[in-house]
């Protein structure tokens, strides 16, 4: 039996015999399902990534709980549309000009206008560098609903960038009256749901902000709860504690689909999962390694059996469904060409079947999530498995965050990292964040040699289709210098009730809450 089999069967019971009476403790909620009268309108939503503050440029639950909106935002076609804009225009190659909509007021009542919109990203870059990185700022000018970004260099990108949750538009008045710390536990918006309260970690309690410019909400509250297992998260679906639930436990979706009153959407993502190597790990230092454990990685297996078909095989960072992506194939388990790698930098087995080299057994630490998305814990435990059929030994260590974990150490050799890839319709932030030193996602410090040039360039292109070649180009240095081993694009598992009407899950999982989601 796999390690990952064994860990799943281990946690299932544990779950079962003292987690369930906490859920249905902690997941309690108003939610009377024949209610029919407008007030009676709640819905309770489980998302997996707790948020331990509501900082609107640094975590993205504001806009996602339908507190704050962006200037624009993405369609169901991933593309980049209006929203607090209504309009923008490039007047050269660095100088920007949008159109805030009028007649628009935060939640405490101040006006939506130019100067407004140029406090609130003034706040953003000043409390987050990666927003700051990402938008390339020199300038702002206000001038009543006009908004004229000038940027340091050419930024063709510089409206994907607004799509972003961290770039949300926030009342700085609101903020100096209630004070910085007040703020991030209540930021004030423009969205059609106030924050009533929040609990770090735990919940939000929104109200309906009868005042939001697209049309009042159709519901009147909102219980946003936070739950790293998957298992409970299920759980409290399956048990009808919540109307919404996000990532799923795959193995319990045929018992929720016998269910009548639930259903599962199951969404093609822009999320990734793969592996970070360690630069200064001298085992993995070595690419004969980095390519053998990649041939290791039995990606197959990981769809069929721990996403129950729920995913694509990754063969590179982007989904190959993207007009990016890459159009090889993915890597399928070699055990026998990861062998010829290792003998290659000088491993061979000793009596016990163990790979050595000098004396000094191979033996790798990989960092793992230890919760979030189910899968997550999983994937490391098969893969520690395959690579003992050669003689590699893994160590696996669970961290909640592994890329805070390994920005602070050095005793790791790979690590699990999970992203976003393509959250705003184009890949240049996630290569920019990835690979250039500093990034946001670069908590490593990797680094792949000649593909400085193509970013820099691809950072001064405007043209979508040659921005896509450099991108692919791009792809293919990365995939030959093996800094990364890519595994799978997840789908996005979620549970809705059959009394949700007007909603469904957005592959970029940025808009939860919303003023046309219902119940009947």
């Amino acid at each position: 039996m796999h390690g990952y089999q064994i860990f799943r069967d281990i946690k299932r019971l544990w779950l079962l015999v003292i987690c369930l009476s906490a859920l249905l403790a902690g997941c309690t909620t108003d939610v009377d399902p024949s209610a029919k009268t407008d007030a009676d309108k709640k819905v309770t939503i489980i998302h997996s990534l707790p948020s331990e503050s509501m900082d609107p440029h640094n975590e993205w639950i504001a806009l996602r709980a339908g507190v704050t909106e962006t200037l624009v935002r993405l369609n169901e076609k991933m593309e980049v549309s209006p929203w607090l804009a209504s309009a923008w225009e490039a007047k050269d190659e660095r100088t920007w000009s949008f159109t805030i909509r009028d007649g628009i007021a935060f939640q405490d009542g101040t006006k939506l206008d130019a100067a407004a919109v140029k406090a609130s990203f003034e706040r953003g870059m000043e409390d987050s560098e990666a927003l700051s990185a990402g938008l390339k700022l020199q300038a702002m000018e206000a001038n009543g609903q006009e908004l004229i970004f000038t940027t340091k260099e050419p930024h063709p990108a510089f409206p994907t960038e607004l799509v972003h949750p961290t770039a949300s538009i926030v009342s700085v008045a609101a903020e100096k009256k209630l004070g910085k710390e007040a703020f991030n536990k209540a930021p004030v918006g423009t969205g059609p749901f106030k924050v009533v309260q929040f609990i770090p970690g735990q919940e939000i309690t929104l109200d309906r902000y009868d005042g939001y410019w697209d049309g009042t909400a159709k519901l009147s509250a909102v219980k946003f709860l936070f739950n790293g297992d998957a298992n409970v998260r299920t759980l409290a679906f399956q048990s009808k504690q919540a109307d919404i639930v996000y990532h799923l436990a795959p193995e319990a979706l045929t018992t929720i689909e016998s269910d009548q009153q639930l259903s599962v959407q199951s969404v093609t993502s822009l999320r990734t999962h793969y592996f970070t190597y360690n630069p200064q790990s001298a085992s993995v230092s070595d690419i004969r390694v980095r390519r053998a454990i990649d041939k290791l990685i039995d990606r197959d297996t990981i769809v069929k059996d721990i996403m129950l078909g729920h995913a694509l095989p990754a063969n590179g960072p982007f989904n190959n469904t993207l007009p990016f992506g890459s159009g090889e194939a993915a890597q399928q388990l070699d055990q026998a060409e990861a062998q010829k790698l290792l003998e290659s930098a000088g491993y061979k087995k000793n009596s016990d079947g163990k790979l050595e080299k000098d004396g000094k057994l191979l033996v790798l630490k990989l960092i793992a999530f230890s919760g979030i998305n189910p899968e997550l814990p999983l994937i490391p435990l098969l893969v520690q498995s395959e690579a003992a059929k050669v003689g590699i030994t893994i160590e696996v260590t669970s961290v909640e965050y592994p890329d805070v974990y390994i920005k602070d150490h050095s005793d790791w050799d790979l690590s699990t990292s999970s992203y976003l890839t393509s959250p705003r319709g184009d890949g240049g932030s996630f290569l920019n964040s990835a690979y250039l030193p500093g990034g946001s996602y670069n908590a490593a410090n990797v680094k792949v040699d000649n593909l400085e040039p193509i970013l820099m360039e691809l950072n001064t292109t405007g043209d979508v289709q040659k921005r896509s070649e450099l991108t692919q180009q791009a792809v293919q240095l990365i995939n030959e210098a093996k800094v990364h081993s890519f595994i799978i694009h997840p789908n996005i598992l979620v549970g809705v009730h059959n009394r949700i009407m007007n909603w469904r899950p957005g592959a970029e999982e940025f808009y939860l809450v919303t003023n046309k989601m219902d119940v009947q």
